[in-house]
């Protein structure tokens, strides 16, 4: 048969369409010919598969070729569709049963010798491939990451001669079985490592639980960064679906294979980053920090030391959980529902309101340093906490269940009730949800509308607010919302200046 069709997917942004590789043979001089809006990599795989054929020993089919990778209007790029390509050139020239391909689907870069090699991108393209209830053939390297797709069938190949002579019925693959190596979690750092600091403590849990955005403001050396990287290990495990949309970013960002899958990210970009570096972008769009921390926390140090314009980007997708990158030809969608940390200093020298009097910054030095965050920004995190320097103690006492073990127990049983009565954390309510879950007596609601008033917190701070006490009352495995729980509340609010 002269024709031949072969499935394959490709991969834009975290998403991996079908690809259809048709390949015809028809009279006429020897020539390939490569459609259907192929990059560069992809224009040269025609070089490395015919090398790979002739280096497997079969042969090169001396007809014209024309190989169309549909549909024409979607950009390929990468080696990815090697394989796909070598085996529809083998089975349009009869050297493969083109009915064996029907069901199946081919990722896979070739060497010249032959060899298959990992690709970037499997995991997407395995859970497509299990909705499209088809096979899937990877490189070795990729299989295991492949085999997160629970009840997919993976086969797992070396090379292009393993192919031929399982589709060929000579010598058959068993379909690759799991490991189970990356589903070995790594310890997160103890919150008992943190010497005292009480209320950046109870800010943290109360971040934790909610999901709230949180920022914290202190000398330098007071415990920020080591409080901000002990929140990941309070935040309840991954749903199975959630642990894979982390997973399958991973997977399209990096040529490095999985590990620790089940874990929720922590991402720490430093203070140069810029915008695209941040929140992702290129001519060819790719995902950025907040991607990167899709279901985790992003962690911001010296937040007044980034640009402004890149802080400013971030104000859309905490709002929406989710990143629209829009290019001449291409507009790309990315997961961004993260969990936002920042941490800075009062002044620029650091130590404005600290006992030892060290600071010498002026009120105007001062005021263009706070200057440098926008109050749309800073109207978005909800809890703003100042941390004080505590007292050396080389060798302090720990109150019992300050450790991560006894706070995670606390964390998810506010979690499970939240989960429970609404379906997601209290930061990420809408406006009728809000309505429903957050109602107050009208006393407590006169109190809270004369205290938003006086400190001139706009709707947006007063919402914010208003979940941040559901939390509080949740903590306390109570329903009602009280005035105590508002006044907390509201002293993690920041005033307007």
């Amino acid at each position: 048969m002269s024709l031949a069709i072969v499935h394959s997917r490709a991969q834009v942004g975290v998403e991996a369409p079908a690809v259809t590789v048709e390949v015809h043979l028809a009279n006429g001089l020897p020539a390939l010919t490569l459609v259907g809006l192929p990059e560069a990599a992809v224009k040269e795989s025609k070089d490395r598969v015919r090398s790979a054929i002739l280096n497997s020993g079969f042969d090169f089919p001396a007809r014209r070729i024309t190989l169309n990778l549909a549909p024409a209007d979607l950009p390929k790029d990468g080696g990815r569709f090697d394989l796909a390509i070598a085996l529809g050139l083998l089975a349009a020239s009869v050297q493969v049963p083109t009915l064996a391909l029907e069901d199946v689907e081919f990722l896979g870069e070739l060497a010249l010798s032959g060899a298959v090699r990992p690709v970037r991108g499997v995991l997407p393209a395995a859970l497509a491939a299990r909705k499209a209830g088809r096979m899937l053939v990877v490189p070795r390297a990729n299989a295991e990451e492949a085999c997160l797709a629970s009840g997919l069938r993976v086969i797992a190949v070396d090379h292009l001669l393993e192919v031929v002579a399982h589709f060929n019925g000579h010598t058959p693959i068993e379909p690759y079985v799991s490991d189970g190596l990356l589903h070995v979690s790594k310890p997160y750092p103890d919150l008992s490592e943190v010497q005292g600091q009480l209320a950046a403590k109870r800010a943290l849990l109360i971040a934790a639980a909610g999901a709230h955005n949180l920022l914290f403001s202190g000398p330098p050396g007071t415990g920020k960064t080591l409080l901000a990287s002990r929140l990941p290990g309070l935040l309840p495990p991954l749903a199975e679906q959630e642990a894979l949309e982390v997973a399958a970013i991973v997977s399209v960002t990096s040529h490095v294979p999985l590990s620790h899958w089940p874990q929720r990210p922590f991402r720490q970009p430093h203070h140069s980053a810029s915008g695209p570096a941040l929140v992702g972008g290129g001519s060819k769009p790719q995902p950025g920090e907040i991607t990167l921390a899709h279901h985790g926390v992003l962690f911001l140090d010296e937040l007044p030391e980034f640009d402004r314009k890149v802080l400013e980007v971030l104000r859309e997708p905490l709002e929406s959980g989710q990143i629209v990158i829009s290019r001449a030809r291409d507009r790309v969608h990315f997961p961004a529902r993260f969990q936002l940390v920042a941490a800075m200093n009062p002044c620029p020298c650091g130590y404005l309101g600290d006992p030892s009097g060290r600071c010498r910054c002026s009120p105007d030095q001062i005021q263009r340093y706070r200057n440098k965050l926008s109050g749309p920004l800073l109207d978005r995190i909800d809890l703003h906490l100042t941390v004080a320097r505590e007292a050396t103690a080389l060798n302090p006492t720990q109150q019992p269940g300050d450790d991560t073990a006894s706070a995670a127990v606390i964390v998810a049983k506010a979690r499970d009730r939240q989960q429970q009565r609404q379906g997601c954390a209290n930061a990420f309510l809408d406006l009728p949800g809000l309505r429903r879950h957050c109602t107050l007596s009208t006393t407590d609601e006169n109190w809270l509308e004369t205290a938003c008033e006086r400190l001139t917190l706009s709707l947006r701070a007063a919402h914010r607010l208003l979940k941040v006490a559901r939390t509080l009352a949740d903590l306390e495995q109570v329903d009602a919302i009280t005035r105590e729980h508002l006044a907390e509340a509201l002293q993690y609010r920041p005033t307007a200046s």
